[in-house]
This record gives structure tokens, C-alpha cells and sequence, in this order.
């Protein structure tokens, strides 16, 4: 029976998106989330760009075609690519 979940997707979920940020930090107001998710046997560079704007949480999710072999080494990755985001965009990211 499991050749036939395996199958028709009734297999293990490696590959799901995980349920929160592996790492965060702030940056110039911003609060930058490390989300990467298994994609293909790799970690994909994957993050959550969030600031409070009057008194509203705004969030700009970001996907970058970036491949790891490791889940930290790709947070790690995603921390540095979100920096770079805010100082060149800062908040127009959020329009």
C-alpha cells in the first residue's frame, strides 16, 4: 500500500513549506524572516519582509530562484537578500 500513497501523493510531505521563520532579524525598521523550503533535495532562498505602518503590519513575501544544500545556509542567504531588498527598495516594497 505505501508504493501506491507514494504514488498518488499520499507519500511523505518533505517538500511543504515550513510553518515558521528558521531565523530573523531587524534592519532598518524591518523585520526580515528566513523562510527557505525544501524544494527538489535543496533548500530555496525564500523570506518575509514585514514593517508596522501606522499601526498596520505590512508584509512582502520574497522568492528568489537561489538553491541551497542546507536549510541554514540558505536562511542565511535569505537574511542577506532581504537587507538588500530594504535598502534599495525601503518601504515601497509594501505599494
Amino acid at each position: 500500500m505505501s508504493f501506491f500513497k507514494t504514488l498518488f501523493g499520499g507519500g511523505k510531505q518533505a517538500e511543504e513549506k515550513p510553518a515558521g521563520p528558521v531565523k530573523s532579524i531587524e534592519h532598518n525598521g524591518f523585520t526580515i524572516h528566513a523562510t527557505p523550503y525544501q524544494e527538489g533535495g535543496q533548500y530555496q532562498l525564500c523570506g518575509i519582509i514585514e514593517k508596522a505602518i501606522d499601526g498596520e503590519t505590512k508584509t512582502h513575501r520574497f522568492v528568489r530562484a537561489d538553491r541551497f544544500p542546507g536549510q541554514a545556509e540558505a536562511a542565511d542567504f535569505t537574511l542577506i537578500k532581504g537587507q538588500q531588498i530594504v535598502d534599495m527598495e525601503g518601504e515601497r516594497i509594501f505599494r
